[in-house]
């Protein structure tokens, strides 16, 4: 009996010195990964920001198929809430939402020692080079039995916690590229352009050098129409004039302008008039780097329908400003190959 009392007093002695030294230790931690992603923060952020993508690109399903994910009728924004189950039941909400900036969410996670609630926050920095760091962390506080259980288990929590968010980033990149990459091309038949005035510069260029060639061109009119106080009164556009069988171009890049200009002869800016055309007409949406098939999908559409190219050249409109629109998926861009009229 007096063996039994003491052996209870030791464990008791073990109990009460365990609890005093995991209670001593600090039980705080903020864990966080870091990606530079080739993609930008207003497409990644609206990902993040949306909780129904979360299933396509976050780790946890891949290591627990069964995982169940409900949604409430807000996922997006302040306010937005899901929920999962499955091996440890879960919740989050978000608490702010940052437009392209960043994101704070609260986690509620019923571990097997009881109910967890850390916080998970988001940010995103644009580089110089237009990517995009993306930081994903989760902070919080270890309980006692926390401690106890990683202690005895050997588990490697900041470790788990980040090859898990390492995991979960790689996903969220590759869903940001498939979601920049989309891009359509449409036929959409003869329609009758009406042209006008404009101003234009035309120039030769390489293949590899078309758009920074383009964008010193735009450049160059814009700050000669802003100093002359000349407005535009369209989107601009390009004129092929000629395209090299190994890309290289004579173009003239264009604003459109609604009357005549009459330009000074030393401002390397000129003064153009397109007539009304009929013109089969072609529709990109997506990167400019799409063009080509673009180009191609119109000019097999005139050879199959066989029309006759007209003597005016072709040209495309950019219908949206990247810089309005930061995700390439969204840009608009329309093509016209100019043909004789159908009698």
């Amino acid at each position: 009996m007096k063996f039994l009392k003491f052996f209870l007093f030791l464990i008791l002695i073990v109990v009460i010195g365990g609890a005093i030294y995991f209670g001593t230790q600090d039980g705080t931690y903020q864990i966080e990964s870091t990606r530079t992603m080739n993609a930008p923060k207003e497409v990644i952020y609206d990902i993040v920001n949306e909780y129904k993508t979360w299933e396509d690109w976050g780790p946890w399903k891949k290591e627990e198929p069964t995982m169940v994910f409900n949604y409430a009728d807000k996922t997006s924004g302040e306010g937005a809430s899901y929920s999962w189950q499955g091996e440890m039941d879960g919740s989050m909400t978000t608490t702010e939402a940052i437009p392209h900036t960043s994101i704070k969410q609260d986690m509620t996670l019923q571990t097997p020692g009881g109910e967890r609630k850390p916080e998970v926050y988001w940010t995103f920095e644009t580089t110089p080079e237009l990517a995009t760091i993306v930081t994903w962390g989760i902070q919080g506080e270890h309980t006692l039995m926390d401690k106890v259980y990683y202690a005895i288990t050997g588990m490697d929590f900041d470790g788990d916690m980040m090859t898990m968010y390492d995991e979960g980033l790689t996903g969220l990149e590759a869903a940001a590229r498939k979601e920049i990459s989309k891009y359509t091309v449409n036929v959409d038949g003869i329609t009758q352009y009406s042209g006008g005035f404009y101003l234009y510069r035309t120039t030769s260029a390489k293949a590899n050098k078309v758009s920074q060639i383009m964008g010193e061109n735009y450049g160059g009119i814009t700050a000669f129409m802003n100093e002359n106080n000349i407005a535009i009164s369209g989107m601009p556009f390009t004129i092929y004039n000629e395209t090299l069988d190994n890309g290289d171009v004579i173009m003239t890049n264009a604003l459109p302008v609604r009357e005549k200009i009459i330009v000074a002869g030393d401002a390397n800016v000129f003064s153009g008039y397109m007539p009304t055309v009929t013109a089969v007409k072609a529709t990109l949406r997506g990167n400019y780097v799409n063009l080509g098939e673009a180009w191609a999908t119109a000019m097999q559409y005139v050879q199959d329908q066989g029309y006759t190219l007209s003597s005016e050249k072709p040209f495309e409109v950019y219908v949206t400003d990247p810089q309005n629109h930061p995700n390439p998926a969204n840009w608009v861009t329309e093509i016209y190959v100019p043909i004789e009229d159908i009698k």
